[in-house]
């Protein structure tokens, strides 16, 4: 038998072997940000590829997230490599139209999204042929399902077994030369990032505490606010909200984070 060339058995599970179940994996920026720890966060995304047997959603399927910088987005990003769906990251920023575009693009069979971005996309939901199933995330609305319910009594299913070259998530581009298009990642391309950028470049290390400007929707986002940090234990500080320099600058003070990722634009204002 093969090696399970899963990413999350890297960057997830591995870290209770390691004795870092106690440890802050992931803390929210903010008065009254929650903190999510590796045992819980291996729990948890245990728990969400349950959630996923249960309702329907099987390997290769692909799900939708238009989701804020909570500690709910690795919990719903592990948990979706955990059970072989395969994620689709979206940007927070976008208008109703390319949010139905992408959806229908992608044939998206459920989808995870913030209750303040609810709005956007609920006057179109019916129309979509391959959609499903729609979960809010961080709140209630009337007629659907919450992600913080569904995932609630439920047992943690380990990680299923896939190839390193197999496809784990989407992430869509900017759509600067026509519409947005889809772009796969690789389980393999996880580790190879971390290990080539993270670890050399940065240095990153287990004690280390980093901030990313950048969201999590991005690639950019992704790696500093969660692969690296978690590829060496470290612990990652999440803003759910837009980082304007006021917001950056508190997050700074509460948090002290020893890696910082921002762009030009953003230095230049908080200068």
């Amino acid at each position: 038998m093969t090696e399970n060339g899963n990413a999350a058995l890297y960057f997830v599970d591995r870290h209770l072997n390691e004795g870092r179940g106690l440890k802050p994996a992931f803390i929210e920026s903010g008065a009254g940000g929650r903190t999510l720890t590796y045992g819980e966060l291996a729990e948890q995304s245990g728990q969400m590829a349950e959630f996923y047997r249960q309702n329907n959603i099987s390997r290769e399927d692909r799900v939708a997230m238009i989701t804020l910088d909570t500690v709910d987005y690795p919990v719903l990003f592990w948990g979706s490599l955990k059970a072989g769906v395969i994620p689709i990251l979206i940007n927070t920023l976008l208008s109703a139209d390319l949010y139905r575009f992408i959806l229908e693009d992608s044939r998206a069979k459920a989808l995870f999204i913030a209750k303040p971005l609810l709005p956007l996309v609920e006057g179109f939901l019916s129309g979509l042929p391959f959609l499903e199933q729609v979960f809010v995330v961080g709140g209630e609305a009337d007629n659907l399902a919450t992600f913080e319910g569904a995932l609630a009594g439920l047992s943690s299913t380990e990680t299923c077994e896939a190839s390193p070259d197999e496809v784990a998530f989407w992430l869509y581009s900017s759509g600067s030369t026509g519409m947005p298009k889809g772009v796969c990642h690789l389980h393999s391309n996880l580790q190879a990032t971390s290990d080539t950028y993270g670890k050399q470049v940065l240095g990153i290390r287990e004690d280390d505490v980093t901030f990313s400007a950048a969201k999590l929707f991005f690639a950019y986002g992704l790696g500093n606010g969660m692969t690296f940090p978690l590829s060496v234990g470290a612990t990652s500080v999440l803003l759910p909200g837009r980082p304007t320099p006021q917001s950056v600058l508190e997050t700074f003070e509460q948090a002290k984070p020893t890696i910082y990722f921002g762009v030009p634009a953003l230095y230049a204002t908080l200068l």
